[in-house]
């Protein structure tokens, strides 16, 4: 995947590597998976941090994360529900609960947690700063909330990932809204098994926010996004 390759500086690199939210997020200094699924652990070797966003099957898979944990000693940084699931295949110290409205470190990124509109336990979304200041703002499979317009407005986003489908409730057009509510300088559309709901995702945003750039991600390939200037 995106293990031999590095930023440029001011940008940070991603793979979208499911159908779902699993990202492989690269920045200068680390390297960072979140909601591994449906993806071998050889190809995660060089991991800093697990991210993890909520318990459903399609975001959360014990077994996985903990071979992938021992493979690279990496942190695990979840939410509740997933932490309690985790506590006894991690071993102390190396993993973190993580809670909307709280945020934690891996060296100079900054992970912080906000809510998330989702029937899960207690799912968040992920605000991640790199060291250059890039903000990236992974929806996990969060519907649009009024809450997201001040969190766009504070963070002031370079990329959103925008949840188009599979989710209950996801359709291309509450994936746009989360772009109209955050106001990113590129958007992504993702979790959808149909290229056709990212292209209808990419039609609408480019007749009502036509100054906001959309990248259509394929799966297992390297896509690197700059800070804006």
């Amino acid at each position: 995947m995106l293990l031999e390759k590095t930023p440029e500086k001011n940008a940070i690199m991603f793979v979208w590597f499911n159908r779902y939210a699993g990202i492989l997020l690269k920045t200068p200094s680390k390297t960072i998976v979140i909601d591994p699924v449906d993806v071998k652990p050889k190809s995660l070797q060089n991991t800093d941090a697990i991210l993890v966003t909520h318990e459903h099957y399609d975001h959360l898979d014990q077994r996985l994360i903990a071979e992938i944990q021992k493979n690279t000693n990496c942190y695990v940084i979840a939410d509740p529900a997933s932490a309690r699931s985790l506590k006894h295949s991690i071993p102390p110290g190396k993993l973190e609960e993580i809670r909307a409205g709280t945020e934690t470190k891996i060296g100079e990124v900054t992970i912080k947690a906000e809510k998330s509109q989702h029937p899960a336990a207690q799912p968040i979304t992920l605000i991640i700063t790199s060291e250059d200041g890039v903000k990236i703002f992974h929806t996990a499979d969060s519907a649009p909330f009024p809450e997201m317009i001040a969190i766009g407005e504070k963070e002031k986003f370079d990329l959103a990932f925008c949840t188009v489908g599979i989710a209950p409730g996801a359709t291309p057009e509450t994936g746009f809204e989360i772009a109209r509510l955050t106001k990113p300088h590129v958007a992504v559309p993702y979790h959808t098994n149909t290229a056709d709901s990212q292209k209808k995702f990419a039609e609408i945003l480019k007749t009502q926010m036509p100054r906001t750039a959309c990248l259509i991600p394929e799966q297992n390939k390297i896509y690197q996004v700059s800070k804006r200037r």
